[in-house]
């Protein structure tokens, strides 16, 4: 560990002292989201790193989260790059900045796409097999410890879960716990393994949680591509029962970023990652104590391989005499 943050460290300032030397002469200024969640955010810090050393740009970092990136994007344009829009949080709002041409769609940044759901611990599925549907949960509250875990505020997936909690009729009959942020709801499944009590509510993956602590998925109900559209609008007056379906998660820019820097628009239409990978990278993050900045250093130096088909010739000579 030692030894690889030193590495890490070395190759950040030298990022820093070449970063004044690029003159900024092949790429002006970069606004990226930085969304509060981990794989988001090596996703932009791997693309900084690119867009900097590889490319000469000025990156913006610009914290937000889903429902804020789109509003952001519908009212003012900006940022000029999203990384980790998950299309099944969004509803119609991103397909009418799309059909409007405010925004282009560079990539599906995970292959094969997002994973979103409902969720028990494996050990608690295998003590009690009956726990298959949410049906068979709202009947036996009490073993999955008489509460939903739910996501924060801000979060696409909070509107798209009030929405089927609503038309469930879960909160007469189990307690819905509203996290305050990312990290408390990944700690509470935390805690739950380690003593190994009951615990129920939404994740998704790429995650280092997943990867680290095997969870059963829970039956919500059929996949209804309607429903779940309309369950991603938080006015919705008439809410319904579906499951998540798979998701497309992409990176989409706004029209004038693609004008302005084609060749910024070109590399991050080539940004995907594996969800092994991804898995591993947030696993290591976890494991280490590492920031999601450590965490995508340690992505460049130990994937050159995939990095290095996303960029162009230039940006490859850059990198390879920074990283060797």
């Amino acid at each position: 560990m030692k030894n690889s943050l030193k590495l890490m460290k070395g190759i950040v300032a030298v990022a820093v002292m070449s970063t004044a030397s690029a003159a900024y002469a092949d790429c002006g200024e970069v606004s990226i989201t930085e969304m509060n969640w981990p794989s988001s955010q090596i996703i932009t810090h791997v693309s900084k790193f690119l867009m900097e050393q590889g490319y000469g740009c000025t990156v913006e970092l610009v914290p937000s989260a889903t429902v804020t990136a789109v509003a952001s994007l519908s009212e003012n344009q900006e940022p000029d790059i999203v990384t980790e829009l998950w299309l099944n949080s969004t509803g119609e709002a991103y397909a009418k900045l799309r059909d409007e041409g405010k925004v282009k769609q560079l990539a599906d940044v995970f292959n094969p796409g997002g994973v979103e759901g409902w969720w028990i611990p494996s050990y608690l599925a295998e003590a009690h097999p009956e726990l298959k549907t949410i049906q068979d949960i709202l009947a036996n509250p009490d073993l999955v410890g008489g509460r939903f875990n739910n996501c924060p505020v801000g979060w696409g997936c909070r509107i798209v879960n009030d929405n089927i909690i609503t038309a469930l009729g879960m909160r007469d009959k189990i307690e819905v716990f509203d996290h305050g942020s990312g990290e408390t709801l990944a700690t509470s499944i935390a805690a739950a393994y380690d003593d190994k009590q009951p615990w129920f509510g939404y994740y998704w993956a790429p995650t280092a949680v997943l990867g680290k602590y095997p969870m059963t998925k829970i039956e919500i109900g059929p996949i209804d591509v309607d429903i779940h559209k309309a369950n991603g609008q938080a006015d919705n007056d008439a809410p319904g029962v579906s499951d998540f379906p798979p998701a497309p998660v992409l990176t989409v820019a706004t029209s004038d970023l693609s004008d302005r820097e084609p060749d910024i628009a070109a590399l991050m239409s080539n940004v995907s990652f594996d969800i092994e990978v991804l898995n591993s990278v947030l696993a290591w993050a976890d494991e280490n104590g590492a920031s999601t900045e450590e965490a995508a250093v340690y992505f460049i130096t130990n994937n050159s391989e995939i990095w290095s088909g996303w960029i162009n010739d230039s940006a490859r000579e850059k990198l390879a005499a920074l990283i060797k």
